[in-house]
């Protein structure tokens, strides 16, 4: 099989700097892939090489088994790639069917858009027309979720989702992430916190200074967080 999305011996960062050191790991249809670590490790930089906001230095970043190194951000997400990025990504003055108009310029209708919107998450179905600033942190979240996922994404790349969220609605929005990737999108989620993810991941892998130092099934890895953090 080959993986929807693979790193293979990415090096990337800042001017200078180097974040990323070598890093390499392989993402499948169906997957969910829990890369955690402590701040500063190299989790959120990782997502940028995925989705084209960072050029690596070294090594390729592949799609479905074709080298994209050096494309821009709206071609990976024409490959397939949609993110959702840390603090959300919605537009907090426009309504929620205002932000859920921006993305028929997909070529999927409003009317399609919303129905798999309500249908997961039935609760915006009555905030149709509030401004999207205005609704819970777990609602907006829900928001940038429907608008990610309207594009019909293969790859979907999640930063942070519990961020400011009560521990009850991230675990709900975890539980649409596993339906989604039940659907067949490869799903790599970048999260601080660990536990919750790890009951619905199924390849984890902990980074830190910028290497992926240990992958495996999330039972292997859970052994080893508490040194990851703070060790």
């Amino acid at each position: 099989m080959i993986p929807l999305l693979s790193l293979q011996r990415i090096t990337a960062g800042y001017g200078e700097i180097s974040i990323l050191k070598d890093v390499s790991m392989e993402l499948f249809s169906g997957q969910i892939y829990a890369l955690l670590g402590p701040n500063g490790g190299g989790k959120s930089t990782t997502l940028k090489v995925c989705s084209g906001q960072l050029l690596p230095t070294k090594g390729e970043l592949i799609i479905a088994g074709k080298v994209m190194n050096g494309s821009e951000p709206n071609a990976l997400a024409r490959a397939g790639i949609c993110t959702i990025p840390e603090g959300k990504g919605i537009f907090p003055n426009l309504t929620v069917r205002e932000n859920l108009l921006m993305m028929t310029s997909s070529g999927v209708s409003i009317e399609a858009i919303e129905e798999v919107t309500y249908r997961r998450f039935p609760q915006l179905s009555s905030r149709t027309n509030q401004l999207a600033g205005t609704l819970s942190g777990g609602e907006q979240q829900m928001l940038a979720m429907s608008r990610a996922l309207s594009t019909n994404p293969a790859i979907l790349l999640l930063d942070e989702l519990s961020m400011g969220l009560a521990p009850l609605i991230v675990g709900q929005l975890y539980e649409i992430v596993q339906q989604i990737a039940e659907e067949g999108v490869a799903i790599l989620v970048v999260e601080q916190f660990a536990n919750i993810v790890l009951e619905i991941a199924t390849t984890a892998g902990i980074m830190t200074h910028g290497k992926l130092i240990k992958e495996g099934i999330p039972s292997e890895i859970q052994k080893y967080l508490k040194h990851a953090y703070l060790g």
